[in-house]
């Protein structure tokens, strides 16, 4: 099965709803005028995503297109009839990239045959001739259109006729780390565009005075001496209950409710408007202390009804072999781990796995994608975070691309900022077997948000007492054993 199908859109644009949901972006994209845009430019898109590409200037190109996908480019001058478009193919089946005035099936400009270029960042520029040259601003959809499912092709840029405008997005160095394949959820590169942040759509730069005066509280904790018998783990954790059930998702979604496949909230209350600041003045579940952070996974389902959660956990850690550089969260981060988008069969043994808590497995589903547990235990799903963070923002276009993961052994690079490895531990009122679905689709489209709020006067002293000294702690930072 191919992927379910999201949208993409500024907040500007009104929300489409079509199979899968609707994907907000955080801020409208930058005027687009020819004779060149980046592919990431788009102010809506169906069906993609942004990674890291190898291309000569660096930068991102997006991917994940198969047929049916559009971006779609708002505000556009088309200066000339020649146009062109950069494209990489791994699929051998092509296609073609239809660009149309207005809409998906609005007037058809121009028609780009895409053919196998070697592999998913083997680039080659690909022309054609526009039917007319429409006077004035545009609205611009490209459509990709091939006789197969699967992911067909990449993007990296557009010109629309003759100038010497530079992109509408400026790019960066290319990124160091390898290429992303098409089998897994695209790398973040941390390369952002020149000027990222309020000015450019879906980055949000750290509020930097209030980071850095928490860094100072946070310079001014006192370790505390560990007495024998303590765990020596990087851990403390929170359990928080189910504080609602909703198709809202204020990260991707902001200020759309309704917009999105049913979540499972974890903590304070949560609305598809709500944001890092006003889950302050709510009242939480979670028993940690100073922890009003919000978390939220797909909803659970057994033929089209909610399955009962058992427990939630989220486990803060350190995955470093020196976790003492580890910082506590920026004041307002959000980010989210795992793939909505992600539709693979989990037979057992694949990377991915729902599995049982408490008791062995004894059989797959007819599906083979959920395990059958012995009586005693329950279903159980980890979902683990990236712990390393760019130091500038605070969110960014996918939600992920400003984490990512450790190199060597160390936050360093485009992602210097050590911060706490958060793991869910999603507990079921379940033995798995037949009729299982995420709201989101397979059992591959497992995926968490999380939402800071923690108090820093509580969070604080939990990174430096717990993780920093590589000691095992509870909800405060108070040291455990066994």
């Amino acid at each position: 099965m191919r992927r379910t199908r999201v949208l993409i859109a500024a907040a500007a644009v009104a929300a489409v709803g079509i199979a899968g949901g609707v994907y907000m972006a955080t801020a409208s994209a930058d005027e687009n005028t020819a004779p060149k845009l980046e592919a990431e430019a788009f102010s809506a898109q169906s069906g993609a995503q942004t990674e890291g590409t190898r291309d000569t200037g660096g930068g991102k190109n997006v991917g994940w297109l198969a047929n049916g996908d559009w971006l779609q480019y708002d505000n556009v001058s088309i200066s000339g009839a020649d146009l062109s478009v950069r494209i990489a193919a791994q699929n051998q089946a092509g296609g073609a990239i239809e660009l149309h005035l207005g809409s998906p099936t609005g007037q058809l400009l121009a028609t780009f045959p895409v053919a196998y270029t070697g592999n998913w960042q083997s680039w080659k520029t690909v022309t054609a001739t526009a039917t007319s040259i429409p006077a004035g601003k545009q609205t611009l959809v490209a459509v990709m259109k091939s006789a197969q499912p699967q992911d067909f092709v990449n993007v990296n840029w557009f010109t629309l006729g003759t100038g010497g405008r530079p992109p509408a997005t400026a790019t960066v160095a290319p990124p160091t780390s390898a290429a992303p394949t098409k089998s897994a959820t695209p790398a973040p590169t941390g390369s952002t565009p020149t000027g990222s942040g309020s000015g450019t759509a879906g980055w949000v730069d750290v509020d930097q005075a209030a980071w850095q005066k928490q860094l100072a509280d946070f310079d001014k904790v006192q370790q505390l001496p560990i007495p024998a018998g303590t765990t020596r783990v990087s851990e403390f954790h929170t359990d928080c209950s189910v504080s609602g059930e909703a198709p809202d998702d204020p990260i991707v979604f902001p200020g759309l409710p309704g917009a999105s496949h049913m979540h499972t909230f974890f903590g304070p209350k949560v609305s598809a408007t709500s944001k890092p600041a006003d889950l302050f003045a709510e009242t939480t579940n979670c028993n940690a202390p100073g922890d009003n952070s919000a978390y939220w996974v797909p909803q659970l389902q057994r033929n089209g009804q909610p399955v009962k959660m058992k427990s939630f956990r989220v486990y803060y850690g350190s995955r470093l072999p020196d976790p003492s550089v580890t910082k506590p969260f920026p004041p307002g981060l959000v980010m989210i781990a795992g793939d909505a988008k992600k539709q693979t069969p989990t037979q057992k043994g694949t990377n991915g796995q729902f599995w049982c808590a408490g008791s062995a497995e004894i059989g797959r589903s007819a599906d083979g994608n959920w395990p059958v547990c012995a009586a005693g235990g329950n279903l159980i799903f980890q979902l683990t975070f990236t712990d390393c963070w760019d130091g500038k923002h605070i969110d960014s276009p996918d939600h992920k691309s400003h984490m990512g993961n450790a190199v060597n052994g160390k936050c360093q690079g485009d992602y210097p900022v050590a911060i706490p490895n958060l793991s869910f531990m999603v507990n079921y009122d379940s033995l798995g077997g037949d009729g299982l679905a995420l709201s989101s689709g397979m059992a591959s489209s497992m995926h968490g948000d999380f939402m800071n709020a923690w108090k820093p006067e509580n969070l604080n002293p939990l990174v430096k007492v717990c993780l920093d000294a590589h000691a095992k702690c509870g909800t405060t930072p108070s040291f455990t054993g066994g």
